[in-house]
């Protein structure tokens, strides 16, 4: 059975950091690229962050660029974004997405990450 758990998102002040994790399991995680995406209230999803399956290559939105960075640690099976220097636009829901050739991917259920003083 494949599952994606996301975990760590909250409730953070402007300027603050949060890091979330995405555990995998149920499919071969080191053979996936993993994706984070987001999707504000009222707005469309939006993809974050991506890391190639051996985390050699890391690309990212612009609006998150300088602030987000993208890892995972293949030997626990999971995916992180820390985020720092968070802005009141980040608010969303995070979702953790695994992509294997282009054709299989599997979702999370998404975790809140609300920035607001």
């Amino acid at each position: 059975q494949v599952q994606l758990v996301e975990s760590g998102g909250g409730l953070v002040q402007p300027g603050g950091s949060l890091r979330l994790s995405c555990a995998a399991s149920g499919f071969t995680f080191r053979n996936y690229a993993m994706r984070w995406y987001r999707q504000a209230p009222g707005k469309e999803r939006e993809l974050v962050a991506i890391i190639g399956s051996t985390g050699g290559s890391t690309v990212y939105a612009d609006s998150v660029k300088g602030r987000f960075t993208i890892s995972r640690d293949n030997a626990k099976n999971t995916v992180y974004l820390q985020m720092n220097s968070l802005k009141p636009e980040d608010t969303a829901v995070y979702y953790c997405n695994a992509l294997y050739a282009l054709d299989v991917e599997y979702w999370g259920q998404g975790t809140q990450v609300t920035i607001s003083s």
